[in-house]
């Protein structure tokens, strides 16, 4: 399964442009636009799985940067400050580390 089965291609490219420039993502509106926020809990679990690129059952700070990239593999990195803000905001026990839960988050902030 791919982020295109579960996404539309025009609402991924729409918000990849939103987030264009550095320092400008956002991760709320970035699932607004992409239509995460509109997932069931079930498929947001099949789209963290997706971009949980290792594997491991957590998306941590080094995957977490190329965050877009796992959308379209020419889209920018994160920048270290988006990175940790993403982070602080869907990493709820503090580990350094999301887990499916925190993507799930952010379908209802």
């Amino acid at each position: 399964m791919s982020l295109t089965d579960l996404l539309s291609p025009s609402d991924i490219a729409a918000a990849l442009r939103d987030c264009q420039a550095p320092d400008s993502f956002s991760p709320k509106k970035f699932f607004q636009i992409s239509g995460m926020s509109k997932k069931s809990s079930s498929q947001l679990k099949e789209i963290f799985r997706i971009l949980d690129n290792d594997q491991s059952g957590f998306i941590e700070e080094d995957e977490l940067k190329y965050f877009l990239q796992r959308f379209e593999c020419g889209a920018r990195v994160l920048t270290t400050s988006e990175t940790k803000t993403f982070l602080a905001a869907a990493d709820h026990d503090g580990d350094g580390k999301i887990g499916a839960e925190g993507i799930d988050y952010f379908k209802y902030r």
